[in-house]
């Protein structure tokens, strides 16, 4: 039974979906004339939502005279955009050369198996997201991960769930 305070879901999504457009839309004009404003741009709006709607490059596209290619392409250059909403954790492994070097194809091949979530999901219970970077300037120590803020050298499967277990409990 509703309350006279409930408010059914499709209107909180409709709702969303306007704020949502109306962000893009806004920031998105308000950078277009700038020089360089595309990567401002980008950032202000996941600063806003939390991600950059996939649904909404064409719009940013059109917005500064450019292809949806061109958006995404830089979109998904930078490691620190998201086009889906993302936990509040993060799990990021370093998949760079000098990682790799190190043992990160490793890491990166078996850490689905311990961790239980893919790359780019998240997880459904702990609530992070597991993430390949390329580069956590650790290339002395690596393979290196980053769990939300804190960077860890030498990092093999056996290490990985522990550390995880410890940072997304804290």
């Amino acid at each position: 039974m509703l309350s006279e305070h409930s408010v059914p879901i499709t209107a909180m999504t409709a709702s969303f979906e306007k704020t949502t457009d109306k962000t893009v839309e806004q920031t998105a004009a308000k950078h277009a004339s700038l020089q360089g404003g595309l990567l401002p741009c980008l950032h202000e709006i996941q600063a806003e939502l939390g991600y950059i709607p996939n649904e909404h490059l064409e719009n940013i596209a059109t917005a500064f005279s450019l292809s949806t290619a061109e958006v995404h392409g830089v979109v998904s250059f930078y490691h620190d955009f998201r086009t889906s909403p993302s936990a509040q954790q993060s799990i990021q492994i370093c998949c760079a050369e000098a990682c790799q070097a190190s043992g990160s194809r490793e890491l990166e091949a078996g850490v689905a198996g311990v961790l239980g979530v893919e790359f780019d999901e998240t997880h459904p219970t702990d609530n992070y997201r597991l993430e390949r970077v390329y580069c956590l300037g650790n290339c002395a120590c690596g393979p290196s991960v980053r769990i939300n803020d804190d960077v860890y050298g030498r990092v093999d499967l056996g290490s990985l769930p522990q550390l995880v277990s410890e940072a997304v409990q804290s």
